[in-house]
């Protein structure tokens, strides 16, 4: 006896037309044509979408929501795309068949979002830059407040080290974002301790941080205080 295709599985009940995509090679029960790369099933048996009056659609993979939403609203005639996952024996979503035409308008109308997105990116960054300048134009004449012997070009550095923004750096934090003393103060302390001491050679030599910070404490404290103490020259009030 010539061996049997094996039947068809059971598509997926719901609303709405179902395409396979067959895991078996198939043939049309209609026209005879095949294999088949998608088919529906009517009377129990394949038949390919030529047969079945689908033949004129196209198919659009998943993977864009907004991309497929639009494409099967604009479709006059649509079918879901599934395939069988014999390990979890269900049917899952393969992509939709739609009109030409729909896929077409569909396509147009998401590259006008990504278009206005894209514009929209632009404005924020722009809005952003202009933001992350004053504000760190605002935290380097708080540093100087604190610390008026601070020279001009450090107090610029410091500030706009610890205000880049997604840095996590002090400056960037509530109480940085707020100006606080506090933070203002840690960055400094931050800027004097990595660029006016020995430290990050020190922890370089293998000196644990503790041990390490406890050795330029002085030298970091003596900085401190001669930038508190006064303007430097050319700084001086009027």
């Amino acid at each position: 006896m010539a061996p049997t295709t094996p039947p068809l599985p059971t598509p997926p009940a719901g609303p709405g037309l179902v395409a396979i995509q067959p895991l078996k090679r198939r043939h049309c029960e209609e026209c005879r044509g095949g294999p088949l790369a998608l088919l529906v099933v009517e009377d129990g048996g394949p038949r390919c979408l030529d047969c079945a009056d689908l033949g004129h659609l196209v198919f659009l993979p998943r993977g864009d929501t907004a991309l497929t939403r639009r494409a099967r609203e604009g479709s006059g005639l649509a079918a879901v795309v599934v395939r069988l996952n014999r390990r979890r024996s269900r049917y899952e979503r393969q992509g939709v068949l739609v009109e030409e035409a729909a896929l077409a308008r569909a396509e147009e109308r998401c590259l006008a979002d990504a278009e206005a997105r894209a514009r929209r990116r632009a404005r924020d960054a722009v809005r952003r830059a202009a933001e992350d300048v004053r504000f760190t134009g605002a935290f380097a004449d708080e540093i100087r407040r604190l610390f008026p012997g601070c020279p001009e070009g450090r107090a610029l550095a410091i500030a706009a080290h610890a205000s880049v923004r997604g840095s996590g750096r002090v400056g960037r934090s509530a109480a940085g974002r707020a100006l606080s003393a506090g933070a203002v103060t840690a960055a400094v302390v931050a800027a004097v301790r990595h660029t006016d001491t020995p430290y990050d050679r020190l922890l370089m030599s293998g000196v644990p941080r503790g041990e390490a910070r406890r050795r330029i404490a002085a030298a970091v404290e003596a900085t401190l205080a001669l930038w508190r103490a006064a303007a430097p020259p050319g700084r001086a009030s009027a």
